[in-house]
């Protein structure tokens, strides 16, 4: 239960079962070609690097040629390559659950390449081989990007293919109908995934149910979970509260399906915990999952200031010139101020000036008591609406890339607000906050968060709560750097934008 969380937010430890007699599934088969195939691509990479780097180290003419005594191309490249792609394969790049989601996949395809470079300098070293510096520092410097991007890509096209009904993986969730809803619900709104729920496994204390209250059918118990993947031709049985009443029942479980081609996950009882914050350390047997206190007094600190004030002052040197083109857009368009000044609560209840880019007509704030009716979601506390009438021309599209957002880099470098972080919350709206929510106020609101980068102004309230929650317990800088590089893609797609 200490395995990496997903980017689903459901903890899935993989237990997966042995396959030894039952004949290969269509999906176990497909998954195999895909691995091979993402295998193939990062082979033809690294020979592209290893040969790139062999050229390069005469013809850029920043290495000393008499160095260079032995033919690498020639007398190492091939081993180079072959160390390569063994460490890919220890480091477990090619693993099912890895594959195509999550960060895990990258960090491991960077250790791969780092234990490489590792072993060759060591061993270059206590054989005395005179490795060609420049060779060596090319080969990385060209091959670690370059695979990278190939996993993007490999990434996209397996997502593509999910969206397109193709390479789907069959899923049955077995344990109570409110805990079998819960995973469902998660899956179905990460599509991405690639997971087709075919079916729920129930308790023998509702053998009554026909289905879970969201929808999805009951196709058998919890105890002939064996039964019911032949029948169902389940690739993934993922475990939830209530599927088995005690461990030695799960092992029985875990048993039956043993030879059949399917993974098992378990979704613990711990929620929304980063993968960071768990250490699983056996104790006789028994998975002890040490979890470590939340992050939101490190969210607070030197580190992420230092982070803030380096990385707005450039994003603000960059945009200067978009900001003043718009500026003055905003200005012809109705003579009004630029700039649109609203309180905002920050950091601990700190009152503030947020600013923005004039994105609606001058009595916006006056005129909202005739729009609210036109609000798309009437139980969230913030106020959205898909068509506002008081977004003018140009603030239409400001709104529709974020450009309105920029001024809040001031915020930013003034320590009003950070790079990353919950939506600043008006003042009427933390009124009405549930105590839980409060911690919300423990860190500086961002300029983006994970609710910036999972559907923006179509979320509903409780899950831009639950993301802001997530973010506050569980930061870190990697966290911060992987919600920016989503945001430019967020922002270009501009799916709940307005």
């Amino acid at each position: 239960m200490g395995q990496p969380m997903g980017e689903s937010g459901i903890a899935l430890m993989d237990v997966s079962s042995r396959p030894t007699t039952q004949p290969l599934t269509d999906r176990t088969r497909s998954q195999r070609l895909l691995q091979m195939a993402i295998a193939g691509g990062d082979l033809i990479v690294i020979v592209l690097a290893t040969a790139l780097a062999a050229v390069g180290r005469t013809r850029l003419g920043m290495f000393d040629p008499t160095a260079d005594i032995n033919d690498v191309a020639q007398s190492v490249g091939l081993w180079i390559v072959a160390a390569w792609m063994l460490a890919n394969v220890a480091m477990g790049t090619y693993a099912r659950a890895h594959v195509g989601a999550g960060t895990i996949e990258y960090a491991r395809i960077c250790s791969a390449a780092g234990i490489t470079a590792g072993t060759i300098g060591i061993i270059s070293y206590l054989t005395k081989f005179n490795l060609s510096r420049g060779f060596f520092v090319l080969l990385f410097a060209i091959g670690v990007p370059l695979l990278l991007l190939w996993r993007w890509l490999a990434r996209r096209l397996v997502h593509r293919a999910h969206a397109h009904g193709h390479l789907l993986t069959r899923v049955l969730i077995t344990g109570s109908a409110s805990h079998v809803d819960d995973v469902a619900a998660v899956l179905e709104r990460e599509s991405w995934l690639g997971y087709r729920i075919v079916g729920a496994l129930v308790p023998s204390s509702s053998t009554t149910l026909t289905a879970t209250p969201r929808g999805v059918p009951v196709v058998g118990l919890s105890a002939r979970t064996a039964d019911a993947v032949r029948r169902e031709k389940a690739d993934l049985v993922v475990f939830t509260e209530g599927a088995f009443p005690s461990a030695v029942d799960f092992r029985r479980i875990a048993w039956d399906l043993e030879g059949h081609h399917v993974q098992m996950a378990v979704v613990p009882s711990l929620s929304d915990i980063s993968s960071g914050r768990m250490t699983m350390r056996p104790v006789g047997g028994l998975p002890l999952v040490h979890v470590e206190q939340p992050q939101s007094l490190g969210a607070s600190r030197g580190l992420k200031r230092v982070f803030d004030l380096v990385g707005a002052s450039l994003l603000l040197v960059l945009a200067l010139p978009l900001m003043i083109v718009c500026a003055v857009l905003v200005k012809l368009g109705d003579g009004g101020p630029v700039l649109f000044r609203q309180t905002r609560v920050g950091r601990d209840g700190f009152l503030f000036e947020c600013l923005k880019l004039r994105s609606m007509v001058v009595d916006a704030e006056a005129q909202l008591s005739r729009v609210t009716h036109l609000t798309s979601d009437p139980d969230n506390l913030l106020f959205k609406a898909t068509r506002d009438p008081r977004v003018t021309r140009i603030g239409a599209f400001m709104r529709r890339f974020s450009i309105d957002e920029l001024p809040q880099l001031i915020n930013v470098i003034a320590g009003e607000m950070s790079l990353v972080g919950p939506r600043p919350a008006l003042p009427a709206e933390v009124r009405r906050y549930h105590p839980d929510v409060q911690r919300r106020l423990h860190v500086r609101p961002g300029m983006t968060g994970l609710w910036q980068v999972s559907g923006r102004s179509d979320l509903s309230w409780d899950d831009t709560v639950r993301l802001d929650l997530y973010y506050v317990d569980n930061w870190s800088i990697v966290q911060d750097l992987t919600i920016m590089a989503k945001t430019i893609h967020a922002v270009l797609r501009s799916r709940g934008a307005y």
